[in-house]
């Protein structure tokens, strides 16, 4: 059974940092892609940064380019977002996906962690 458990949220004040984690079991970790999705109230989902199965490769939203971090410990089963500067509209619940951002839709995912950016 796929199980992936976020953490890391919480409250931070505009310019601030925060890192959030996910642990995954259930399934073959460092075979998948993973991706962060992440869901503001009253909005539908909207993708934020993909890495692949090796950690080599790594794609960002646009919104967020330069700003976040995408990274993974396949020896962990582990998978991060750095997340700096941080402004109010990034608040949302954010998520891990076990799939890369081309079908990310279609992954699973956890019951995600509230970022909320706020002064």
């Amino acid at each position: 059974q796929v199980q992936l458990v976020e953490s890391g949220g919480g409250v931070v004040e505009p310019g601030g940092s925060l890192r959030l984690s996910c642990a995954a079991s259930g399934f073959t970790f460092s075979y998948f892609s993973m991706s962060w999705v992440r869901q503001a109230p009253g909005k539908g989902p909207e993708w934020v940064t993909s890495i692949n199965s090796g950690g080599g490769s790594t794609t960002y939203a646009d919104s967020v380019k330069g700003r976040f971090t995408i990274s993974r410990d396949n020896a962990k089963n582990t998978v991060y977002l750095e997340m700096n500067s941080l402004k109010p509209e990034d608040t949302a619940v954010y998520y891990c996906v076990n799939r890369g951002r081309s079908n990310f839709q279609f992954g699973s995912r956890g019951q995600g962690t509230q970022v909320t950016v706020s002064s």
